[in-house]
């Protein structure tokens, strides 16, 4: 089972909605520990919190969600509510484009429960790893917050790595950790460079290795990272292992004019 913390960054919700949701009934945790009140879920109640967020983003409110959770809502019934949405949103900014299309991430998600493969997924150790880095922090974890962020610190690194003549040697990696104000990010490239602050505005440091990671790749565009990741969080649940944090990505390729042709390694460190 997963602590509130871990099954909110694995659903990318906040743990205060989670604690909303429970508060309105909409989605009560699998367990609650009678001596310390802790709240545990487990993998299946993904299913259900995806449906609650798809709903919601469609307009419904709370109220109308609970209704709607307690009739059969199939893939198809909601894809049809979300053309009816997208007519309404056409006008509106690109902002309110990105948020649809993490509705419909929600909703192919919803579509593909229970044939998500994963006989792809491998547990190994990671090596340290020296890298120059940037950080910026995020509202949340929500891929709406992540990607205004995180797309910018990389721009930035990799301009100032040429402006020091430096020359990444590996993949990008992408790095989260909670801080009070929400989530910090840490956009990283490898480098064979000293550590320590440099003149042109990065941090090089050096990451410590894992012991043990479960690990997945994904091919496409990072908007459809999601099913993926929650595939991955429930093979670590079926198998034993304990979620240590969030998950690493790995940009092994990625082309700037084909996001369907990205090739992202999603790493978790587990114990």
């Amino acid at each position: 089972m997963f602590g509130i913390g871990d099954f909110a960054r694995h659903g990318r919700v906040s743990v205060r909605m989670l604690r909303h949701y429970d508060a309105l009934g909409l989605l009560r945790p699998a367990h609650v520990d009678s001596a310390t009140g802790y709240r545990y879920y487990d993998a299946s109640q993904f299913a259900r919190l995806n449906r609650i967020i798809a709903l919601k983003e469609l307009g419904f409110t709370l109220g109308q969600v609970g209704a709607l959770l307690d009739e059969p809502v199939g893939g198809e019934r909601l894809r049809g509510m979300l053309e009816l949405r997208q007519a309404e949103l056409r006008a509106r900014i690109e902002a309110e484009a990105d948020r649809l299309r993490q509705v419909e991430a929600r909703l192919r998600l919803i579509e593909s429960e229970g044939h998500m493969k994963t006989q792809e997924i491998v547990v190994k150790s990671l090596p340290a790893q020296r890298v120059a880095e940037l950080t910026a922090i995020a509202a949340s974890f929500a891929p709406e917050d992540v990607g205004p962020v995180i797309q910018p610190l990389y721009r930035d690194l990799c301009a100032r790595l040429d402006a020091a003549g430096v020359s990444p040697v590996g993949a990008a990696v992408a790095r989260y950790e909670d801080v009070p104000e929400g989530v910090l990010i840490h956009a990283s490239l490898p480098v064979d460079a000293a550590p320590g602050e440099h003149e042109a505005g990065f941090t090089v440091i050096d990451m410590p290795p894992v012991e043990k990671a479960a690990a997945v790749v994904h091919h496409g565009a990072m908007e459809n990272l999601l099913p993926v990741g929650q595939a991955l969080a429930a093979w670590i649940e079926e198998n034993g292992y304990r979620t240590l944090g969030y998950p690493r990505e790995v940009n092994l390729e990625c082309p700037p004019d084909d996001q369907d042709k990205w090739i992202t390694e999603l790493q978790v460190p587990v114990s």
